[in-house]
């Protein structure tokens, strides 16, 4: 999983929560329905706007759902999952992204990939993924051509980058890139006329992406010798910031271009998880839950058995209780989703629910609503730093 909109559960809420894995499980599985098990490696939070922007602008907001089987990574339970067009469209940009991003590394020499028989082995994957995102693409009406060409220019433009070159110069592929998806989900929704904002807010969540991605690794980066847009062209800190607040900023207005149907779940992850992404990336703040995929505590759901966090032995077995081997298979798939950490969960082997690590956290210490569950509601504009939530349902009970 990657991504820069990585939401903590506890600030969706129950609702939005559903949502959002509806689209997350959806996502997955038409990966792997279309190009294979393998293929749902890619699978990536990101991705899902996609499928989250063409739902909220269908006519019937949550109609195109089925009902998937029971997996790991939800307990073994069954779900309503996103299918469609929508799911399929986030599928082919994934693979074809992900497809540039294994090229990429494999012409960098990066770690393994600098050995050739693995590096072959690479290749040979990327080009798969490549032809499957054509061809996926090509299903739901979208020229994937588009975004091989602007992760081609991408190198070029690198290659040239120096001291004083705009780093806005450098974003440019991948802001043509995300403009094009985000427009194509108006096209899958049949409002043509969201083409255009739902453009403007897909370039700049490219140029956002971009940025944050270049904040996050600069220190890495540097330790390496790897290429990085804020050190090649001698952009400091404070003028990233300066462009990533904006480009928040411009994609919330963008929305409000655009005609939804039920822009709730799109409006929290592109408006609100947004500046919690610029935030974190920077260092400036936090949830006090931390973030999804990564904040695990402190030998959180991540630790090795034995660690504080292990769930308790096995009580004396029930007729229902999972043995050892489905129950550790169940646990890594909760650990990995860090539905060990936030929300609820059924206990691998007792089938039990039980809270989150971080279900009781007290709010009650915050100066404000804004700065514990950065939520909406009745403190909208005023030192919320957001001018309007738009009807969003930030589902914080503080």
């Amino acid at each position: 999983m990657f991504g820069i909109v990585r939401p903590c559960r506890h600030r969706l809420g129950e609702s939005l929560k559903t949502q959002w894995m509806a689209h997350l499980c959806g996502l997955c599985l038409a990966l792997r329905k279309d190009h294979g098990q393998f293929a749902r490696i890619v699978t990536n939070y990101d991705g899902l706007l996609i499928s989250v922007l063409t739902e909220a602008q269908a006519e019937r907001a949550g109609g195109g759902r089925r009902t998937a089987g029971p997996c790991p990574l939800r307990g073994m339970r069954t779900a309503s999952v996103a299918h469609g067009e929508g799911a399929r469209l986030a599928a082919a940009v994934s693979l074809v992204l992900a497809s540039a991003k294994v090229r990429d590394h494999v012409a960098d020499g990066d770690g393994v990939l600098a050995r050739k028989p693995v590096a072959l082995a690479a290749r040979r994957v990327a080009t798969s993924w490549g032809r499957a995102g054509e061809r996926t693409g090509s299903d739901v009406g979208f020229d994937t051509a588009l975004l091989v060409d602007a992760v081609d220019r991408q190198l070029g433009i690198e290659a040239l980058a120096g001291p004083g070159t705009p780093l806005l110069t450098v974003t440019e592929p991948t802001e043509t890139a995300t403009a094009a998806a985000f427009a194509h989900t108006a096209v899958l929704a049949g409002r043509p006329g969201n083409a255009e904002p739902l453009a403007e807010a897909g370039r700049l969540f490219g140029r956002l992406a971009h940025l944050l991605d270049a904040v996050e690794d600069r220190e890495t980066d540097a330790a390496s010798g790897a290429w990085n847009p804020l050190t090649a062209t001698g952009t400091p800190l404070t003028e990233a910031r300066r462009l990533a607040d904006d480009a928040v900023h411009g994609i919330r207005l963008a929305l409000r271009e655009a005609d939804f149907t039920d822009a709730k779940l799109a409006h929290r992850l592109l408006v609100h998880e947004l500046r919690t992404s610029v935030d974190r990336a920077f260092g400036t703040a936090s949830c006090a839950h931390g973030p999804a995929p990564t904040g695990a505590m402190p030998g959180g759901p991540y630790a090795p058995p034995g660690g504080p966090w292990t769930p308790m032995p096995p009580e004396p077995p029930r007729r229902d209780r999972r043995g050892l081997l489905a129950g550790c298979a169940v646990w890594m798939g909760l650990a990995c989703t860090c539905q060990m950490c936030c929300g609820e969960f059924d206990d691998p082997w007792s089938r039990e629910r039980r809270e989150g690590l971080c279900a009781n956290t007290d709010c009650s210490g915050c100066s404000d609503c804004c700065s514990c569950c950065d939520c909406c509601g009745k403190c909208c504009g005023d030192g919320c730093g957001c001018d309007g939530c738009d009807g969003c349902d930030c589902g914080c009970s503080c």
